[in-house]
């Protein structure tokens, strides 16, 4: 039956826009004029083929029959019942003597033809998941062969055949081996589709973003890696079979959790849903519902920034675990990154020394911070960064930075070449606009040098004699950098910590191999890259990294790119520990909606991490540690997770008390105080970002590689025109208007 909305008048005219709507039946019940077609852009409407003898007269009516692409989809629909259809994997996987001489009926897209002859022509055939050759003979089946010549690649087909041995040429002893592949000489082939000559192929060939599917098709890496995160997909749901997969709703509600969210307007008025930033209050609630081991591969939204490792949708595997703490996730954990890991050997590529053993390196934010520069290290950078501004004179201090009685840190490279070559590096990567955040850094740029024995004072004139020998005893004498008595403290602090058992958790203490700086130093060498920055000494270091961090893992990366150092394929996984609970706000992060002038580091529903971390939270929060944890593997945050608030009374005062959360926020949260009211037991869980790890274990730093569908960074879907504009009726159904810049809402 056809719609209303798909009845056109007869003879009138139809657009190309409006065609769609219609189905192939609207159009054989009215019939279509040549005026009609005209509409149609010409691969729409014929894609080349000619139309009958009858459509060239002008107005005169098209019959259904009549059109060769509505005959060719017609005949797709018919019903063979023998040769039954078969799939080309069960007959190619399993040859044997009894097929032999059998008609089979197959279906796939014809690859390149070879004419052997006017006689004799070869054609690969494919349906993805095996290969046949398909011999055609001229005297043999006649129209099948004249179809074929004429077929262009990519063309689907259904082929009817008898399956033969493919011939095997003699060894050059003279030796025959046995057949062991099929080919099949054709009897009959049917077009299923046309592939048009308008899309270009070749290697040279390049699709935009609005022909996905062209890239997912001839993009052989691309498509390695779909299939290889669908191999993942299953390999996952293999390694936790003691956990209970459950789906969790996609319509959720706005709730302050610190990133910035996507709102669907439902038709009551002034209501909305939020889509989820990821399932955290409902695997929380499950843990009050007795389902003590969870997981779900999840749909996560945030409305942020889009960089190369996100996208404003994206997929994590969420699990959560009752009656243990952050250790017991963490140990389970690892055993799951190292299934994962064999499968990728197995899979992708990779040997046995690629698969990590556990327990992996730990390593404390405020150690990734100090010597890293950024909380999510790469572990293949040797090179740390250290306070150097006892030994900076303060003539070179006011030539980098204009603060006050400023820290200095510094980092040095060796880039195994002459230090002429390591100057055009630098000039070519100083030149280059990623240089540009760290040049506008209001602190003062990076100060840049090149230590070369053969100039006056080594190359480092700025530094002065006395700096001269400063940093080569720095580097030289093999001195431990000494501790402030405020590192010190927290050093202390994390040691009680790593001691202090959980009453309530029955996980036993790890074996941790914990992460610490080394007590030498490496002497400074012909060619060193040093870089100085300046930072303030009154603001603590937080956030995700410092301008030094960054810079250090730029030029790293450039070196690597300029073939000055070689690439470490090795996997590093870290575990990052101890995070600060709370951080200081600023203007561009959405936090939680307090006004204590701080937010949740991470999410308002983390614990700290001892009881001596919960008397802070009275007198000096800032200093309050997270039982909070990242799992980093080179660089790159594959997830993270943290043991839960699971006392209502406790997630209700530090949201209220130590956030300063309003009376209205904390009614959002009023479904997850009455789960954990209701005798919650301690539980911990963790995220691991999919596309992320999917995308280092297939070697490619985007996860637009690893995604068939991604947005790019405007957060658009070119290929599908979204997000679109709302029309007056769809805003008039939500009760919704457009303001300001173009606010017509057309």
């Amino acid at each position: 039956m056809l719609r209303a909305c798909c009845r056109p008048r007869v003879g009138a005219r139809i657009v190309s826009h409006a065609f769609p709507n219609c189905g192939s039946s609207a159009i054989a019940a009215f019939g279509l004029t040549r005026r009609t077609l005209a509409g149609l852009p010409r691969s729409a409407a014929t894609d080349g083929l000619p139309l009958s003898a009858e459509a060239a007269g002008g107005d005169s009516t098209i019959g259904a029959n009549e059109l060769p692409w509505m005959k060719q989809f017609k005949e797709t629909l018919q019903r063979h019942e023998s040769p039954s259809l078969r799939n080309l994997a069960s007959i190619i996987k399993s040859p044997d003597n009894d097929s032999i001489g059998k008609s089979v009926r197959v279906q796939g897209a014809l690859g390149n033809v070879r004419n052997v002859s006017g006689k004799m022509t070869f054609v690969p055939l494919s349906d993805g998941g095996a290969n046949i050759q398909l011999i055609s003979l001229r005297d043999n089946s006649p129209d099948a062969h004249k179809i074929l010549k004429a077929a262009r690649a990519n063309t689907p087909v259904e082929v009817v055949g008898t399956l033969q041995w493919k011939n095997v040429k003699p060894t050059k002893d003279g030796k025959q081996e046995p057949p062991r592949e099929y080919e099949l000489l054709t009897k009959s082939v049917q077009p299923l589709n046309d592939f048009p000559a308008d899309i270009l192929l070749g290697e040279d060939a390049t699709y935009g973003p609005e022909l996905r599917h062209l890239q997912i098709r001839f993009d052989e890496t691309l498509k390695k890696r779909l299939i290889f995160r669908s191999e993942v997909l299953k390999g996952i749901r293999t390694a936790l079979p003691d956990f209970h997969e459950v789906e969790t709703p996609i319509l959720f509600k706005s709730t302050p959790e610190g990133a910035r969210e996507f709102l669907v307007p439902s038709r009551t008025s002034g209501h909305a849903y939020a889509l989820p930033q990821s399932p955290q209050q409902y695997k929380q609630i499950l843990m009050a519902s007795g389902i003590n081991r969870y997981f779900q591969v999840a749909r996560c939204f945030r409305d942020e920034d889009l960089r190369a490792d996100r996208q404003p949708e994206f997929t994590q595997l969420d699990i959560e675990m009752a009656f243990t703490n952050a250790e017991g996730v963490m140990k389970r954990m690892e055993s799951f990154i190292v299934d994962m890991w064999k499968l990728r050997q197995k899979l992708w590529a990779g040997s046995d020394r690629d698969v990590p053993s556990a327990p992996f390196m730990r390593m404390t934010y405020d150690n990734a911070m100090r010597f890293h520069g950024v909380d999510k290290p790469d572990l293949r950078i040797k090179d740390l960064t250290y306070r150097v501004e006892s030994i900076v004179p303060d003539n070179l201090k006011s030539m980098i930075t204009s603060l006050e009685d400023p820290i200095v840190d510094i980092f040095k490279i060796n880039l195994n070449c002459s230090p002429s070559q390591v100057g055009a590096f630098v000039k070519t990567i100083m030149d280059s606009p990623e240089m540009r955040p760290f040049h506008d850094n209001p602190d003062g740029g990076p100060g840049v040098f090149i230590y070369d024995p053969m100039k006056p004072l080594e190359g480092l004139a700025a530094f002065g004699h006395e700096g001269l020998e400063g940093i080569r005893a720095f580097y030289g004498a093999g001195v431990e950098e000494p501790a402030s008595s405020e590192d010190q403290a927290i050093v202390d602090k994390i040691l009680v910590a790593t001691n202090e058992a959980s009453p309530e958790d029955p996980a036993p203490a790890p074996e941790t191999n914990t992460w610490s700086p080394p007590t030498a130093r490496e002497p400074l060498e012909q060619g060193d890259l040093i870089i100085l920055q300046a930072r303030p000494r009154d603001v603590k270091l937080s956030g995700g990294s410092t301008p030094l961090g960054r810079l250090r893992s730029y030029i790293h990366k450039a070196a690597i790119a300029a073939d000055l150092i070689d690439p470490d394929p090795s996997f590093n996984f870290l575990w990052i520990v101890d995070f600060p609970l709370f951080t200081p706000s600023n203007t561009t992060d959405p936090g939680q909606g307090g006004t204590a002038g701080f937010s949740s580091t991470h999410h308002p529903f983390t614990s700290p991490k001892t009881s001596a971390d919960v008397d802070l939270l009275h007198s000096d929060p800032l200093r309050v540690v997270a039982d909070h944890f990242d799992l980093v593997l080179n660089g790159v945050e594959l997830g993270g997770g943290s043991r839960r608030i699971h006392n209502a009374q406790m997630q209700d005062w530090i949201m209220r008390e130590v956030l300063g959360m309003p009376e209205a926020r904390l009614a959002d949260f009023k479904h997850l105080f009455e789960a954990l009211r209701a005798g919650c037991p301690p539980h911990a869980g963790m995220a691991l970002g999919l596309d992320r790890m999917v995308a280092v274990m297939t070697g490619t730093e985007s996860i637009r590689d690893v995604i068939a569908f991604p947005k790019n960074n405007r957060g658009e879907d070119v290929m599908v025109g979204s997000p679109s504009l709302m029309t007056e009726g769809q805003l008039a159904t939500y009760q919704l208007a457009v303001v300001g810049k173009g606010g017509e809402g057309k």
